[in-house]
């Protein structure tokens, strides 16, 4: 078992050389890891001293203190001479082999290619060949058919407590991967036909409309009993203009403005001809304020049995989550993170966040596609589980949750440290997923030998490992000490990332970890590390993306920020299969050189409203039927309602008059003189 530094089982970096570039040296195309190819990846043998020469191991490192003293000393208590080896790592590792000296206490051990190539911690074969793995985005590791070991093999360990002495032993164990041969990418059956609306259709059905459509009329009947009036401005909706109303609120968000009622202006510098040819600005504020998703008077209480914080939006969540699901089979690599939506209204599971950009809004975890962002599930937070769910841990309950119906599929699932724990890791192990990610040194199960009281200290770059089976966990010193646990990494295996430092221009000697073509040298990271920060980028890609336009209009009802939450991740959904199938081909009609999301959300909404005249044009091609004989067509001046109104055709005139009088067909008020027969001309 790994040690604290007193023992020296550290694994670091020494000295390099070009000589072995033909043994060490591995290509992107050729990397076992899931990384880039512009990582230099390596392995570092364990190497584990034998019981009776540890005591005369220990005398050596005592005797050598004046061969110490004449040759110096590094910083760590290694030999000066292999310290300042490292400073050379930046040239050999350009040049492209390293040659890697292990150190186990104050002696360095030199490995030959022989001993290097008998000391490789994941079984070699041509089992995860090309033709094997074509499913997958990333090139993954090879596998030994004859040397595997079942990977899940904590099914005997299940019931043993991951926080006995015994758990954790030396990292000197083979670890066995299956290769990801599963089904990936976009699944539909659209042709080269297909436009952007046919791909939302996938993920946010015509059937979705008709349901908004039926409860908003519902709901407005409803509001209008209680109140004990009519609403005589509100006439029901059809599909069509559900269709136009969230093609509009797709538009705000390309074209945003700070007040709704802007859209509706008059000044040509602010009012947009588009919105005032589709619908009223009041007709837009009828629908807004009456729209629903749930039938209201069915409703259950709290504590009521049966009872859903989500009531509101389930009928939406049950269609969306579906069809995200169908639509686009994961690939192997994916991200499980949170994301935090910006609200006003009152909700209680609403969280504030005094560390982040957010500080306060509505959780959401999210399962994406770590390398197209593509949102295969999402899980809101409603609050504090039950007294009956206290035991349970919550980030245990919501990842299981959200990768549940890939079991044996393989997939490597990449999370952050407010899920990552032993027990969580152990449990995806046997459902067949790989998982890595950071954790909280002081959670349960964690290796006590590897907390910061018993490590001490680290140079950056260093690192302590433990190991049972597939399951490792790694301490090192990054920009700050990192604890983290993983089940699809090796033990030993560092890498280097190049830097984004560029050389001064100005003639200067380039310093120390800077090589000839000016980009620095990034610090060693074991390999764990290196994955979590290669993949770890899923939910962060679709946020960016769903961030860019938003959806809808800041309100007091929390869910419909839930309501346009989901509209705008079926558009960034739609995008991302669009993207995939298409590879890159914009749909037909298009003239531009690159089909971006905004284009896409353009393309989208204006397919979306089509050809639909709301009130504003029906109003107008009315006036012009009947201008000669208005009353022969059913306008007749009438009691508007009880509260006087502005008159439209003095308004019209720049003159203020109000009138509880006007025309129901044209749906103004009008004086009770000329006003009426002056207006219908």
């Amino acid at each position: 078992m790994a040690t604290a530094r007193k023992g020296r089982e550290l694994f670091t970096i020494l000295e390099t050389s070009a000589d072995a570039e033909s043994s060490t040296a591995c290509d992107g195309r050729d990397s076992p890891l899931n990384l880039s190819a512009d990582v230099k990846w390596f392995e570092i043998p364990y190497r584990k001293p034998d019981s009776d020469e540890e005591n005369g191991v220990r005398e050596e490192e005592e005797d050598d203190d004046e061969y110490e003293d004449e040759d110096g000393e590094g910083e760590n208590g290694f030999p000066a001479a292999a310290a300042a080896g490292t400073a050379d790592a930046a040239g050999f590792l350009a040049g492209g082999g390293c040659n890697i000296i292990l150190v186990t206490g104050s002696n360095g051990i030199n490995h030959d290619e022989e001993e290097y190539a008998d000391d490789c911690y994941y079984s070699t074969s041509t089992n995860c060949s090309d033709t094997a793995s074509n499913d997958s985005d990333i090139d993954f590791s090879d596998l030994e058919e004859e040397e595997r070991r079942s990977c899940f093999g904590f099914e005997e360990d299940s019931d043993e407590d991951c926080t006995s002495a015994d758990f954790w032993g030396e990292p000197d164990q083979v670890i066995s991967i299956e290769p990801f041969a599963a089904a990936s990418g976009p699944q539909h059956s659209l042709g080269d036909d297909a436009d952007t609306r046919d791909y939302f259709r996938i993920l946010f059905p015509d059937s979705l409309f008709e349901h908004m459509v039926e409860q908003t009329n519902k709901y407005a009947l409803y509001r209008q009993r209680r109140s004990g009036k009519s609403d005589p401005h509100w006439h029901p909706t059809d599909v069509r203009e559900m269709r136009a109303y969230v093609g509009l609120n797709v538009l705000m968000g390309i074209n945003q403005l700070p007040d709704t009622g802007m859209y509706w202006a008059s000044d040509i510098f602010i009012g947009n001809a588009g919105f005032k040819k589709t619908m009223t600005a009041r007709r837009f504020e009828k629908l807004t304020q009456y729209l629903q998703l749930c039938d209201r008077e069915t409703e259950p209480v709290r504590g009521e049995r049966g009872y859903d914080a989500l009531f509101k939006i389930r009928p939406l969540l049950d269609v969306v989550e579906n069809t995200m699901w169908d639509s686009y089979a994961p690939n192997r690599c994916l991200t499980i993170d949170k994301c935090a939506i910006v609200t006003k209204g009152r909700f209680s599971p609403t969280q504030c966040m005094p560390s982040k950009p957010l500080r306060k809004g509505l959780t959401v975890w999210m399962l994406c596609d770590a390398r197209t962002g593509f949102c295969h599930r999402a899980k809101i937070y409603v609050g504090k589980p039950d007294e009956d769910e206290a035991a349970a841990c919550l980030g245990y309950r919501v990842a299981t949750s959200l990768v549940r119906g890939l079991e044996r599929q393989y997939h490597h699932v990449f999370m952050d440290g407010f899920f990552t724990s032993v027990p969580l890791l152990q449990r995806l192990l046997r459902d067949g997923l790989y998982a890595c990610g950071p954790t909280q040194p002081r959670r349960r199960g964690y290796p006590e030998v590897l907390r910061p009281s018993n490590v001490g200290k680290l140079s950056q770059g260093e690192f302590y490992q433990c190991q049972r089976g597939n399951l490792v966990a790694t301490v090192t010193r990054d920009a700050k000490v990192v604890s983290c646990l993983s089940t699809n990494s090796a033990p030993g295996i560092v890498g280097i990332s190049p830097g984004r430092q560029r050389a001064e221009a100005d003639g200067e000697e380039e310093g120390d970890g800077v090589n000839c073509s000016g980009s620095s040298l990034g610090v060693p990271r074991p390999l764990p590390l290196l994955l979590y920060q290669e993949n770890m980028r899923g939910v962060d890609l679709c946020d960016q993306l769903r961030e860019c336009y938003q959806v809808g209009r800041p309100c007091k009802k929390w869910w419909r920020y839930f309501l346009w939450f989901y509209v705008n991740l079926c558009i960034v959904n739609a995008y991302v299969i669009l993207r995939e199938s298409r590879g890159g081909t914009p749909p037909a009609g298009f003239s531009g050189k690159q089909f971006t999301q905004r284009h896409f959300r353009v393309r989208l909404a204006q397919q979306l409203i089509g050809d639909y005249q709301g009130a504003r044009g029906m109003e107008r091609a009315a006036r012009k039927r009947h201008a000669d004989s208005p009353i022969e067509y059913g306008h007749r001046l009438e009691r508007m309602s009880e509260r006087s109104r502005r008159c439209r055709n003095c308004t019209n005139k720049g003159l203020r008059h109000e009138s509880v009088f006007g025309c129901k067909i044209c749906n103004v008020h009008l004086c009770r003189g000329g006003c009426f027969s002056e207006f219908h001309k």
